[in-house]
């Protein structure tokens, strides 16, 4: 297992959720790779995207299904604009690559917002620290393993 994974795997332990980590076949880089390969719907993969707010590291996890509204996204969050991280500022901020960024498992804690749309399935699917690794979860355990806040991000 690629080491991103097993340094996300130690993580999901520490925080006692129920989910193990999946090598999947091919690269799960977008929601709908991920999909096919696990035989759900888009919806239910949870997309770790993370933005640069004001400078600062933004992990919004959602739904396969759904567009992130950056404008709605800074009032949340009281920015003044929020835009999508460059490769390498994802990387300095979770020590992973863009298209396998986990919820968890980071040098230092990211503030992070989960859409509420995932609250829809009782199973959702959120990368595994590495483009061919997943884990199962549920929206709850999302937010309490991330210390998340639940938000309209669409």
């Amino acid at each position: 297992m690629h080491a991103n994974a097993e340094r996300v795997a130690r993580a999901l332990e520490a925080q006692g959720a129920t989910g193990k980590i999946v090598e999947l076949p091919d690269s799960a880089r977008t929601a709908q790779a991920a999909a096919d390969q696990l035989g759900c719907e888009v919806g239910a993969i949870a997309n770790s995207l993370v933005f640069d707010a004001d400078g600062a590291p933004l992990l919004v996890l959602t739904s396969g299904a759904h567009r992130v509204d950056t404008a709605r996204v800074a009032a949340l969050v009281g920015a003044e604009a929020v835009r999508r991280a460059t490769p390498e500022f994802v990387r300095d901020a979770t020590g992973q690559p863009i298209g396998g960024v986990a919820p968890l498992g980071h040098p230092a804690p990211i503030r992070t917002l989960v859409d509420v749309w995932l609250d829809k399935y009782d199973e959702v699917w959120a990368a595994g620290g590495h483009p061919h690794t997943v884990f199962p979860t549920s929206y709850e355990e999302l937010l309490k393993i991330t210390g998340g806040t639940p938000a309209e991000v669409g």
